[in-house]
């Protein structure tokens, strides 16, 4: 990737993250920086949970169980997420990006059909419902939340997980949508190795660098 990209700080900490502890991470990140702050990425994993969007509808819940229902402030309906799906949380200034929301969201969801692309699953998205699918089947969700010029939030990739949980709600507000994952249609793609080919991908989408924390940008 050329050195003269603008960077983008790359985070991947171990193990399954607390999703109300990250959200607020994401928050206070946000309120803080300023025009010189770095754009962050933060790969990761959570423990089993729903999010819903904040015009979510909790009709859309249908047996939640023992799984925590928690509402949230991006865009969407309800979704999953667990152990085996790769979360890319994405910290941009989209001012000095010179990007608008629907680009954005455009960019995400390329950068998802590229990486399946890769590993030859031909994959597309839908004019009526953000995220990526293959045949039909949700295989990655999407929803932002854009304040003071800066969005949060990001994208959720199903790699190798228990997809039963699923069936538990109406994903994104579609009654019957099939969902599908990365292990279920090739093999030899880990979760570490999904969420490295995240990172290249969105860095190439969006013309950015990705360094680890240690990196000097």
């Amino acid at each position: 990737m050329p050195s003269d990209l603008r960077p983008l700080r790359l985070r991947r900490p171990p193990g399954l993250q607390d999703y109300l502890v990250t959200l607020n991470a994401m928050r206070d990140f946000t309120d803080a920086r300023d025009a010189e702050t770095l754009d962050e990425l933060w790969i990761l994993e959570h423990p089993p949970v729903f999010t819903l969007g904040q015009a979510g509808r909790r009709e859309h819940l249908l047996a939640p169980g023992d799984i925590p229902v928690i509402q949230v402030d991006r865009g969407g309906q309800v979704t999953y997420h667990g152990p085996g799906q790769v979360i890319a949380y994405l910290m941009l200034d989209l001012r000095r990006a010179g990007l608008g929301v629907k680009r954005l969201v455009n960019l995400l969801e390329q950068s998802v059909i590229d990486l399946l692309g890769d590993h030859g699953i031909k994959a597309s998205r839908r004019t009526d419902a953000p995220g990526v699918y293959v045949a039909g089947a949700k295989i990655a969700s999407l929803g932002l939340r854009v304040r003071n010029g800066c969005c949060y939030h990001g994208l959720a990739l199903n790699v190798a997980m228990d997809l039963e949980p699923f069936g538990r709600i109406n994903p994104c507000g579609h009654a019957g949508l099939p969902i599908t994952q990365i292990s279920d249609l090739v093999t030899g793609v880990s979760v570490a190795d999904a969420g490295d080919a995240l990172a290249s991908t969105l860095g190439r989408a969006l013309n950015l660098r990705p360094l680890s924390p240690s990196d000097r940008a």
